[in-house]
């Protein structure tokens, strides 16, 4: 298999695919395409039918969304969903929420590993959209949790879903309570997220449109 990526640092939805990739425990090979070029879109139309990345292609088979590589690769990886239906069914319930969701958030906190943009970005929707992660969080790790550090114990396409969320919320100083703050730190020290952390901190592609607060 090859997964199509953006820019460690800057690419959310890359992120998750590269996650659900890596939790697949499937043999893959990474292929980045820097973002926001003049050549960009012409490199990943190669791939990608959306001309977006990421992009699972796998022998004749392309899949161009995020969640639905994470649902491909669960198939074959039964583990990457909670084992329980009720548990399962919630944790597909979050990771769609979180995959058609938090526009203001997108859009007030963009995904800038590298940067330190703490106290901006708080508009009434994305303080709205904040409150409505960490219930989801606080709700998952009630209900769910007792079996391990993540939304439904073990690490899941839930917990890849919102991983990015997490980076976010260091990069712009975003201030949780006491269950939130436990699970985000988990997410961070779990090896492939520090894994895809060394990979943005060691880039050098810049893209103006996300440094928003310099």
């Amino acid at each position: 298999m090859q997964l199509i990526i953006g820019d460690y640092n800057y690419s959310s939805w890359s992120m998750r695919g590269w996650l659900a990739a890596k939790a697949s425990g499937l043999p893959f090979e990474t292929r980045l395409i820097p973002l926001r070029e003049a050549d960009t879109a012409a490199h990943i139309a190669q791939y990608s039918p959306s001309g977006r990345v990421p992009c699972l292609v796998d022998g004749d088979l392309i899949i161009w969304d995020s969640l639905a590589i994470a649902e491909y690769l669960g198939e074959q990886t039964p583990a990457m969903w909670p084992v329980d239906v009720k548990a399962r069914a919630v944790a597909r319930s979050v990771s769609a929420e979180m995959h058609s969701s938090f526009t203001a958030l997108r859009t007030h906190m963009p995904m800038n590993i590298r940067k330190d943009y703490a106290g901006h970005g708080r508009t009434p929707e994305v303080l709205n959209d904040i409150a409505r992660i960490e219930a989801v969080w606080l709700d998952c790790r009630q209900r769910f949790g007792a079996a391990g550090p993540f939304l439904f114990g073990t690490w899941s396409i839930a917990d890849i879903m919102y991983a990015p969320v997490c980076l976010r919320f260091i990069t712009y100083g975003v201030e949780l309570g006491e269950v939130a703050r436990e699970y985000l730190h988990k997410v961070l020290v779990h090896p492939p997220v520090q894994e895809w952390l060394a990979a943005a901190r060691a880039e050098t592609h810049l893209i103006a449109d996300y440094d928003v607060y310099d």
